[in-house]
């Protein structure tokens, strides 16, 4: 698996199409996810021009970088870390998004790809890090206590007000 940051397209310009239609792919094969998140008003149908959206805003945050894991010849997966949670009194990196393609679920592509980016916050001399996980997706949460992630508080996210469980992770050397 071979991750590559994507960064923004200039202002006024767009993704390359190619592109955009492998995104939109990989976040449509996880509609069951996205009927949980709600970011997607049909989960089952999402065009290109929501991805490109969600992409834009994630952008917007300072710290923000969106990764592409490509393997078999195609987009395997997208990971989105924060450098910096918006509370300053919060000091880890943030695992924003991590999500592979639904026909690679359970081949350990998402473990590879969270390792991946818990070695890119170790080449940063990050020591830990967190992520949020809805309160009713337990498969990501199984998923990511098997990581060896701990559940440090529940509270709502900033952006919709769901109710989650925040993880952390100390980054321990490889």
């Amino acid at each position: 698996m071979i991750l590559d940051p994507l960064l923004p397209p200039p202002p006024g310009d767009s993704l390359p199409e190619p592109l955009l239609a492998e995104l939109t792919a990989l976040y449509a094969s996880n509609h069951a996810f996205h009927t949980l998140t709600g970011d997607f008003p049909d989960p089952h149908h999402i065009r290109p021009e929501q991805v490109a959206h969600a992409l834009s805003e994630e952008w917007t945050q300072p710290g923000t970088e969106v990764l592409l894991a490509r393997s078999f010849g195609g987009l395997t997966g997208i990971a989105i870390t924060l450098a910096h949670h918006p509370d300053p009194a919060d000091p880890d990196p943030w695992i924003g998004l991590l999500m592979v393609d639904a026909s690679r679920h359970g081949q350990g592509h998402g473990r590879r790809l969270a390792t991946l980016v818990e070695d890119r916050f170790r080449a940063a001399d990050r020591t830990a890090a967190r992520l949020a996980v809805l309160d009713d997706n337990p498969q990501a949460l199984a998923f990511w206590t098997a990581l060896g992630y701990e559940v440090i508080d529940h509270r709502e996210d900033l952006q919709m007000k769901r109710p989650c469980a925040v993880l952390r992770k100390e980054l321990s050397a490889p």
